[in-house]
């Protein structure tokens, strides 16, 4: 397949930025990464690392490629100097409209005007950052789902003024990757799976947090339905993407729709408070690295 692009950059390297480096290294381009915390790519490559082997998933890049694909991913620690010559550069950092939009801001000032710019945003339309980049004929939301886990597809969708050329570049470079492209024709909230994933986070959300049901029967129901006896259900995928950011994305639906009944449950705020954000703090709905939903017995018929 013909590449798209031979230079990335990767802004922000938490749990689905560093992630994302590792694909487009695995795919053969050159990948720059730029994070404000020192060793925060390392860091997260020993949490994936050990999740994932815990949790007895066949990697979507196989354990022995890991070495290779780290090596060729350059870490630089000045903003401009990483992303100087980048011919798409995603953004990857926190799910708060403020940051991302100065993030927009300085990647227009700071790329060439040929560069495109995409969001790796949960929830937010790339129309709500392309203002702040001058130029919103060249931005794009390419949101991903948690691929070296196996989830391989990614989101994208234009704005108000991109380009179809620059959507098709994005789709392109999704292939490139080993991913599916999942298209959004227009602008939409939540994009396509994610806004079913949502339908399904707010729902089980609410049931935790009024003590309708356990959590851990709503994923013993889940994992039987689904037939992925061996992966996790709704609450065990939350604390794999950080139950902060969870709240992050709940929030951005709220925000939009100002109805009382998107706003995340206050016992969710509870828990991130505690600092049990879930497989990054060792403690979410389950404790890690040895969750319950792992063990022989979860789903067993047996009192």
């Amino acid at each position: 397949m013909t590449k798209p692009f031979k230079k990335i950059a990767v802004v922000g390297t938490g749990t689905l930025g560093a992630q994302i480096a590792m694909l487009a290294s695995n795919a053969g381009y050159r990948v720059i990464i730029f994070d404000q915390q020192a060793g925060a790519f390392d860091a997260m490559m020993e949490k994936l690392d050990a999740d994932i082997r815990t949790k007895q998933i066949e990697p979507f890049i196989p354990f022995d490629r890991w070495p290779a694909c780290r090596q060729r991913i350059k870490q630089i620690e000045d903003l401009p100097e990483a992303v100087k010559d980048a011919e798409l550069v995603i953004e990857a950092v926190p799910e708060n409209l403020e940051l991302k939009c100065e993030v927009f801001r300085r990647l227009g000032q700071l790329t060439p005007p040929e560069t495109i710019l995409a969001t790796n945003s949960s929830s937010i339309p790339v129309s709500h950052l392309e203002k702040s980049s001058a130029r919103p004929e060249r931005c794009l939301n390419l949101h991903f789902y948690m691929p070296l886990h196996g989830m391989n597809m990614a989101d994208v969708m234009g704005g108000t003024r991109t380009l179809p050329e620059v959507v098709e570049k994005g789709i392109s470079w999704v292939r490139s990757l080993g991913c599916i492209p999942l298209t959004v024709k227009k602008e939409l909230l939540g994009f396509c799976f994610n806004r079913v994933w949502r339908a399904v986070k707010r729902e089980v959300l609410y049931m935790w947090a009024n003590d309708f049901v356990d959590f851990r029967d709503v994923d013993r129901a889940w994992m039987k339905f689904t037939g992925r006896e061996d992966r996790y259900g709704p609450f065990g995928l939350m604390d794999s993407v950080g139950l902060d950011v969870i709240y992050d994305i709940e929030m951005v639906y709220y925000r939009n729709s100002k109805d009382p009944k998107d706003h995340p449950p206050e016992a969710l705020k509870q828990k991130i408070d505690k600092g049990e954000l879930g497989v990054k703090t060792g403690k979410g709905f389950y404790s890690y690295p040895d969750p319950e939903y792992l063990r022989d017995d979860f789903l067993s018929t047996k009192e």
